[in-house]
């Protein structure tokens, strides 16, 4: 069962840089665990496991600059995983949290393998992390991701809720990153759309990842992130970032344990919540 959401704000004003925004919600009790989403979506996409891990364990779930309910970042900063590990750093010691356990989807898989790296999380569950694509198949994601957004803004609202009501309707909305779409529920389906549409960190985010993509081993993250215990699982339907990638990514990061999700798509934690619940919490130990 999910938890409901019930957001917050935290203003973080960093050093000698403008001060930002992020919207959140907490649930439960124990060790910290933060939950970061990917590219287009927001916190609401780890709804279908919040409640299992709030059973033990407090979860917070973070809308990302300029996603869900966070503000866009101010003029001039950059929104590229190096620029903005450190301010989730900051946001997390604005919150209390003493490095905890971080679980990320796609782009947030990426930011958590960094933070991981950089000694800010104690482990790390990383689903379809992006960065271990080759340049065309990054090109593809981008495509992809693009015409999705394109789509959701070309849609007036009254179409999206209709299509919602339906199976059919669903799985046009969403079936790239749900290998289930007909789980969705028709108010989360409408939400995430709307979230696509009004994203202000959108275009951002995708033109630092363009001008991070670089040559080598075909992968724009290629660290290892030493000293925590790291899982990178993959879902064997996802058709944005290929199952595939999770191979390179295991090269990139010798100690990590790559896990195979059967039935799932790219944002696996709706396909199955008891199955991606169980890889995070294996992971925390």
């Amino acid at each position: 069962m999910s938890a409901p959401s019930q957001t917050s704000f935290v203003r973080v004003s960093p050093v000698g840089r403008p001060a930002f925004t992020v919207a959140y919600e907490r649930h439960g009790r124990g060790e910290p665990v933060v939950l970061l989403h990917g590219i287009g979506h927001h916190r609401q996409a780890w709804e279908p496991v919040t409640g299992i891990l709030a059973a033990s364990h407090e979860v917070v779930a973070l809308d990302l600059p300029g996603f869900g309910e966070s503000p866009a970042l101010p003029d001039g900063m950059p929104h590229d995983h190096a620029a903005l590990v450190p301010l989730l750093a900051e946001v997390f010691t604005e919150l209390g949290l003493d490095r905890p356990h971080v679980v990320g989807n796609s782009l947030g898989g990426l930011l958590a393998l960094e933070l991981g790296r950089r000694g800010h999380a104690r482990s790390v569950t990383a689903l379809s992390p992006a960065g271990f694509w080759t340049e065309p198949e990054r090109r593809y994601a981008f495509a992809v991701l693009t015409g999705m957004r394109a789509g959701a803004r070309a849609l007036p609202q009254p179409v999206v809720e209709q299509m919602a009501r339906s199976a059919v309707g669903r799985a046009a909305l969403t079936g790239t990153i749900y290998a289930r779409p007909g789980r969705r529920s028709p108010e989360a389906v409408v939400a995430e759309t709307r979230a696509l549409r009004e994203a202000p960190g959108f275009e951002a985010t995708l033109t630092a990842g363009r001008a991070g993509s670089r040559a080598g081993n075909g992968a724009s993250y290629a660290a290892d992130v030493p000293d925590v215990p790291v899982t990178i699982a993959w879902g064997a339907g996802d058709r944005l970032l290929f199952p595939r990638q999770g191979v390179r990514a295991k090269r990139s990061i010798p100690g990590a344990r790559l896990v195979r999700l059967p039935g799932c798509g790219h944002v696996p934690m709706n396909d199955d919540p008891a199955l991606v619940a169980r890889v995070i919490l294996e992971t925390i130990g």
